[in-house]
Parts: C-alpha cells; structure tokens; sequence
C-alpha cells in the first residue's frame, strides 16, 4: 500500500440465515424480525429476489458485510454476508460493527443543526466568528456553505497526504493538525461559488461545535446523537481500537492484482478519519439513527426537514436517480418518484449506503468491509421498496 492512502486520500475516496447451498463465508443470521412481519410488509417473492442477488455477490466476493431493510423502525431482513477479521475466520454478523466513512458526516451536521435550533449559532454565521487564524477570503465563508461544501475552505479530497498525519496519536492531534492544514490551504473556490466536496470543512464545522458548547466534538456527538439515538456501539474509534476491538469488521483494500489487503495492518494509515468520516456502527444502530432522525427524538421535525432538505445539485452518481441535491452533511435525491434521504461512504476497505424513504417508512442500509462497488446492492434495494405499494 503506497503512501496514497493518507487520510486525505482516504477520505477522498469516502462523496446483511443463508440459503442453502450459499457460498462459505456467508453468516448464518435470522432473514426476518418475525415472518409475519415480513409478510405484512414486503412481497416474499420479490424479498428472496433480493437475498438471492446480494449472495450471488458475496459468493462472487464482491461483497462483505450486512444489509438490512427496515419499515416504519421495524427490520423486515437482515443478513451477513462475509468476513469481519480472515485472520481469526471471524464471520460478519448481525451485531458486526463497521466503518462508516463519509455517512459520519451526517452526525457532524445533525450536532450543527442542534445549536442552530437552540438559537447557539445560526447557519448564516461566518467561520471567522468561531474560529481564528483563516484568511479573511475563507474566514468569511458560513456555516451552510461549509455544511454543503461551497465554503472553498481546505485542501482538495483526493491528493498527497500529509506525511506528519501518520505521526498523530490522538484525537486531539487529528483535529489540531487538521484545522491547522485547512488554515495554510488556499480556497478552492470563492465560499458560495461551487460545490467542491471538502472533507476538511467538516473538521472545521466540528471545531465550531466545540467552540460553541465548550466541550470536545467527539463528546458532544456521543452525548447529543449517539446516545438519545440509542446507538449504543457507535463510536470514533482510532487504528489501535479497530486493531484490538473482535466486534469491528477490519476493512479489506483492494490491491493492483484484485487481492484485499487488511488497512489496519498498513503503516500508512492514520490513526482516525475523524468528523468527516471516523465513525463506526452496526446496522440496528444505524436503523436507530435513522429512526429518530425523522421522529423528532433528535431535531424538531421543521429542523430536521432543514438538515435533509437538498440545497446544491450535485454530478449524477451511481446507482442512477432522477435528480440528487447534497443538503446539510446527507444527501436528497428523486428516485422514480421517490424521495431518498441519507448519505454514502467510500474508501479503501469501505463502502457504505443509507437510504432512508419517508413516504413509504422504508429504510435500506448496506455496510461493507470491502471497497467493492455496492452500487447494484442499492439499486436492487430501491427498486425492491418501489415495487412496494403505498411507497411513492
């Protein structure tokens, strides 16, 4: 693994009972919450079309980890398919956690939201109000452009990593070296001009959180988000905590000749991804999140509308949608006729997918411990719960 895999660049890189026969490596989990449940809520022929897919791509390894479907807060499938650790032939399982990359980012924006609601700071403040030693040009961009990226503010997403970030050893050390290389970075556009993805934006959003409530980022989130959320084997861990931890599904890079390399066992990878994509949890506590996301148990609805509701058009991505807009640290798209909230996540050993549909209660998560495309995953899961009625 060259030195490409910098935290940068890994950041960059962040925009599942089996069938019989089923390939080894699949987990054997309960395909339901409850049979009767599942047959209230979802066609069973079209559900099995589904489990049948995502393990043709397992068996096909080009997939590890867990999907899960929910309705209304409730799992209608949840399935695990692959290898959490191939050294200990450690099995993914339904309690696997995984790293979330860039759907951290929906957290980092959600703890913003809260201090706007409570009247703490207003999204139409500058950077520099909060936050010292920025150019005037950069200092002057808000806090909506940097939870959209059109602020312009810190380096570009993909490039050379910074060679001092494989010297950090803290929490402490990410955020400070971090702010202190956005601070250096010249803008990459003029704040509200374009939208050009900034993974250091969201560590500046972070420090303005600790700004403001005078206590750290990854405190706050754990007190305000994690924990009314119920989320309770969510956390930033560090490369040493992953290492240790026999609950975290090790991330599996894709090397030049198609084998999958451990990241954790790289020298050149840092020791957090912090609050633009450090986060790691399980499928229920994601599904939890989600749920209390639009029940009004962490923002007021009115605000959580805010939080979600697309504000910048952004380049068609995969899998295909009418039209996809990025909101406040989550993505809204229009998928044939639907509205889709959530967010994404990428990198080496990585891939992740939350879907959430408010019209029909549904919600899709898929988490990887591959970097693999999990594109085809998310199609089939969306036109699954298109199919469904009562769900446009």
């Amino acid at each position: 693994m060259t030195r490409l895999t910098s935290r940068r660049s890994l950041l960059g890189m962040l925009g599942a009972t089996t069938i019989a026969g089923g390939a080894a490596g699949i987990a054997s989990v309960p395909a339901y919450a409850s049979p009767d449940q599942a047959a209230a809520s979802v066609d069973a022929g079209r559900l099995r079309e589904y489990c049948e897919f995502v393990q043709q791509r397992a068996a096909q390894d080009q997939f590890s980890g867990n999907v899960m479907l929910a309705r209304r807060g409730k799992p209608v499938l949840v399935r695990s398919y692959g290898m959490a650790d191939k050294a200990r032939s450690a099995a993914n399982t339904a309690d696997t956690v995984f790293w979330l990359a860039s759907i951290t980012k929906c957290f980092t924006a959600l703890a913003i939201a809260q201090l706007a609601e409570q009247g703490s700071l207003a999204f139409t403040d500058t950077l520099g109000t909060y936050l010292p030693g920025f150019s005037d040009d950069a200092a002057a961009a808000t806090i909506q452009q940097l939870l959209t990226h059109t602020s312009g503010v810190g380096r570009p997403a993909l490039g050379p990593g910074n060679p001092d970030e494989l010297k950090w050893n803290s929490f402490d050390e990410v955020m400070d070296g971090t702010l202190d290389a956005a601070r250096k970075a010249p803008l990459q556009c003029t704040p509200g001009s374009r939208f050009v993805y900034s993974n250091d934006g969201f560590f500046v959003l972070a420090a303005i959180v600790a700004k403001v409530t005078g206590q750290s980022y990854f405190d706050y989130v754990r007190e305000r988000v994690f924990g009314p959320a119920d989320m309770h084997a969510t956390d930033f861990y560090s490369r040493p905590q992953v290492q240790a931890d026999e609950r975290i599904a090790r991330p599996y890079f894709t090397q030049p000749d198609g084998s999958r390399a451990d990241l954790m066992s790289s020298p050149y990878t840092p020791f957090s991804a912090g609050p633009a994509g450090g986060a790691y949890t399980t499928a229920s506590d994601l599904l939890s999140f989600a749920t209390n996301l639009t029940d009004g148990s962490l923002i007021s609805p009115a605000f959580a509308a805010l939080l979600t509701g697309g504000k910048v058009a952004v380049p068609p991505a995969q899998p295909p949608s009418q039209a996809e807009f990025y909101a406040f640290g989550h993505l809204e798209a229009a998928v044939n006729g639907q509205r889709v909230l959530g967010n994404k996540g990428g990198g080496p050993g990585v891939a992740t997918r939350l879907d959430i549909f408010p019209a029909g209660g549904w919600v899709s998560i898929v988490l990887s411990n591959y970097d693999t495309t999990i594109d085809p995953i998310v199609q089939a899961a969306r036109q699954l719960v298109n199919a469904e009625p009562g769900t446009s």
